[in-house]
């Protein structure tokens, strides 16, 4: 009972506050117990001290117990008590009731006996359980030393940082403020120019305008010159392509001139206003059809016959034409059947010449002057 009931820090106070020596306080904890149950076989002060602190101690099971009136209930009541979790309460208030009976004390003792044994072998496996969380708990305690150092560094780097960033944000507010004030005291100055000078703003916009006016111009000025320069090439190739076909053509050319300065009063006005269209032929004689035909009064065109131009274009030079003159000896057949089967559909004047000649064409013309039917030689 001195052993379960009574805490062996409680047993040492107790009898120390009795001995009047310190030899029993500061003897060992089994030479205190064995001591104290030699002096409780007996009624001495040091028996009824521990009487009065067990009493005090547990008087709530006593108060408990002393609703049992039966030995049969008391043992109940211990039953229960001992699958409880003041097993020491219990046992103090059984062995101290009324009907406790020498049975039912040497059943609760039993129970002691193994529930010391159990409580024993429980010591044991949490110490092993206390010292597994020992090293489980210095394997945390390093991993803690870790992280936390790891912590430290982030929250100093962390703290860096800021630093660095408000320090930056401090000369971004200085240089804000630096455009601020300079933005203030260039508009102070703007505005006591346009006071000064009335009608500066008008003047600045129209100088602006005047700029683009001027790049335009520019750019224009440069567009004529490329222009020029353009026309001016094509001028002396046109040139010289004429000088290379006078020297080649001269005997032609006079005959040409010959022949045009024959050509009667009564042709102009019979192709006066018309389209001539001129249907093969010798590129070298086409210059001089042209100029036939426009001292006449008439519009010239011409097609190779297929020679050069596309077959497809024909169709279209014989539809604008009102006159067609088809130089026979200078066309494909395709072409020749083409002008002679569209002038009978659509009525068309058509004359035939044999010979690509400015001779030829001007006896052509004056026979359509004269209301004569031309026909093909061959």
């Amino acid at each position: 009972m001195i052993g379960v009931c009574l805490p062996m820090s409680l047993l040492r106070r107790r009898l120390g506050k009795l001995t009047a020596g310190q030899a029993m306080t500061t003897a060992e904890d089994y030479d205190l117990h064995c001591g104290a149950i030699k002096d409780c076989s007996a009624r001495t002060p040091l028996a009824e001290a521990l009487q009065r602190e067990l009493d005090l101690r547990y008087v709530r099971a006593l108060r408990e117990a002393a609703r049992v009136k039966t030995t049969l209930g008391l043992m109940k009541w211990w039953c229960e008590a001992q699958q409880g979790s003041d097993v020491a309460a219990g046992l103090w208030a059984t062995l101290t009731h009324a009907r406790c009976d020498s049975v039912l004390q040497e059943q609760v003792l039993r129970d002691i006996h193994m529930l010391q044994h159990q409580v024993g072998s429980a010591n044991r496996a949490d110490l092993q359980r206390l010292e597994a969380l020992a090293d489980e708990n210095t394997v945390l305690g390093r991993e803690l030393a870790q992280v936390q150092q790891r912590s430290s560094r982030l929250l100093q780097e962390r703290a860096s940082l800021i630093e660095k960033q408000a320090a930056e944000l401090v000369s971004k507010r200085a240089e804000a403020i630096g455009k601020d004030t300079l933005v203030a005291a260039l508009r102070e100055e703007l505005r006591k120019l346009e006071a000064a000078v009335p009608g500066l703003r008008q003047r600045l916009e129209q100088a602006q305008e005047v700029k683009v006016l001027q790049l335009r111009v520019h750019a224009l000025e440069r567009t004529l010159l490329a222009t020029q320069q353009q026309a001016e090439r094509e001028r002396r190739r046109a040139e010289e392509a004429a000088s290379t076909w006078a020297c080649s053509q001269q005997a032609r050319a006079d005959e040409a001139a010959s022949a045009s300065a024959q050509v009667p009063a009564t042709e102009s006005a019979t192709l006066q206003e018309q389209t001539v269209l001129c249907v093969g032929g010798r590129q070298a004689v086409v210059p001089i059809y042209r100029k036939l035909i426009e001292r006449t009064g008439g519009r010239f065109l011409h097609h190779d016959g297929g020679e050069e131009d596309a077959a497809n274009k024909l169709d279209a030079s014989l539809a604008a034409a009102d006159l067609v003159i088809c130089q026979t000896g200078c066309i494909s057949h395709g072409a020749y059947w083409r002008v002679k089967d569209h002038c009978k559909r659509h009525g068309k004047r058509c004359v035939f010449v044999d010979k690509p000649s400015a001779s030829s064409l001007h006896r052509a013309l004056t026979g359509l002057a004269d209301g004569a039917d031309a026909k093909p030689d061959r």
